[in-house]
């Protein structure tokens, strides 16, 4: 009897450590609780829904505490485990051309082909990638990792992944998350920025309706669009050639069925994927770390940077534009690729300006050129970086 009894209280105890409760740390707990705010700022606040509600799972889905030492192929960095595979498609760099490719099939370039200039908006809100760059390099990171951290400025989260798991495959988890945190917070984050650069005056500049577009040019547009951006960065071809090919099958008009495929199943499968395995990615014995924090930080400084880059830009140019050429300045803070986001707020502020004044569709293209602009800075750093070192 008491051998019987033994045999339980053995069986008890090896089970208690096999459980959650037995492994847990404080820095489990603590990334639970992150993995549950990002789920109820995706829920509640409706920031970024898509990519918070998957992201903030897979926290939860990679902080699950569990005996390492068991060998049971659960966790995400363990080799041959079911997440292990799943993560592979972040680590070399597959899932942000499929994301670029559902992107280009649901964007509408008009409003960029109407008023060409506004691209310049979109380049020079890519200042926070390359100043942030510089900052990571002082701050004792290496070449390849400064360059990964730098990206996030560009408010790309695709493209950030892409970048760094080319350059730093062991930072992707933190400026991942960094990179689509500071997405999600763009309502929150740029109209401090926005209106402290800004006078109320400067708010209420109306500008003049977008030129009607012709389908010949918005057919042409991602065939030289494609070979003028690829031939300047053949880094970023990944991303560029799916970002046009995906734009050519919407515009075509003749390819109408693959175009919604990727546009609408694709994406939203690549979606999932990519935001549960990023979030479990975060487990709390791997990203627990002071690097992690100041990637944070660093994130954050080159996101304020790049919206105040665009928006002071803008300044600049009304300086040689005259009459009702002049742009409405806040449409420079759209030059972060935070699509479409960073437009509505720009919609939102010029709203509370003036209720006549609408500067949707004017953002929209600065907006859809930060996207070209963050992945021609990606395409750049990593043709640099590949070649120097």
């Amino acid at each position: 009897m008491d051998a019987i009894l033994r045999e339980l209280i053995d069986g008890f105890n090896i089970f208690i450590q096999y459980t959650g409760f037995a492994n847990l740390t404080i820095g489990h707990f603590l990334m639970l609780i992150v993995g549950c705010i990002f789920i109820s700022l995706g829920i509640i606040k409706e920031y970024e829904p898509l990519l918070l509600v998957p992201i903030g799972f897979g926290v939860l889905l990679g902080n699950i505490p569990f005996l390492e030492t068991a060998g049971m192929q659960i966790g995400i960095y363990e080799e041959g485990s079911v997440l292990n595979y799943l993560y592979f498609g972040v680590l070399k760099g597959i899932y942000p051309p499929l994301i670029f490719l559902g992107i280009g099939a649901m964007t509408d370039f008009s409003t960029l082909l109407s008023n060409p200039k506004l691209m310049l908006l979109g380049a020079a809100a890519q200042i926070g990638i390359f100043l942030t760059f510089l900052a990571a390099l002082a701050l004792g990171f290496s070449t390849q990792q400064a360059a990964a951290i730098g990206i996030i400025g560009g408010a790309d989260g695709p493209t950030a992944i892409f970048l760094s798991s080319k350059l730093a495959p062991e930072l992707i988890g933190a400026i991942a998350i960094a990179a689509y945190s500071y997405m999600a917070l763009v309502p929150v984050l740029q109209p401090p920025i926005i209106k402290l650069l800004t006078n109320k005056e400067e708010r209420r500049i109306k500008m003049k309706p977008p030129r009607a577009v012709g389908k010949t040019e918005k057919i042409l547009f991602p065939i030289v669009g494609l070979l003028l951006t690829t031939f300047i960065s053949p880094g970023g071809l990944p991303l560029l050639g799916m970002l046009f090919f995906g734009n050519l099958l919407k515009e075509s008009g003749v390819t109408r069925r693959l175009a919604d495929t990727a546009s609408k199943p694709l994406i939203d499968i690549v979606t999932i994927l990519l935001g549960l395995t990023v979030g479990a990615s975060t487990q709390a014995t791997t990203f627990l770390t002071p690097q992690s924090i100041l990637i944070f930080v660093l994130g954050a400084i080159s996101f304020m940077i790049a919206t105040a880059g665009g928006v002071i830009f803008a300044k600049a140019m009304n300086l040689f534009l005259k009459g009702d050429n002049k742009l409405n300045p806040m449409i420079g803070a759209a030059g972060v690729s935070a699509v479409p986001d960073s437009a509505r707020v720009v919609q939102h502020l010029g709203l509370k300006e003036d209720k006549s004044n609408y500067l949707l569709m004017h953002a929209m293209a600065p907006n859809v050129s930060g996207v070209i602009g963050s992945a021609v800075a990606a395409g750049i750093l990593l043709s640099f970086l590949t070649h120097i070192l």
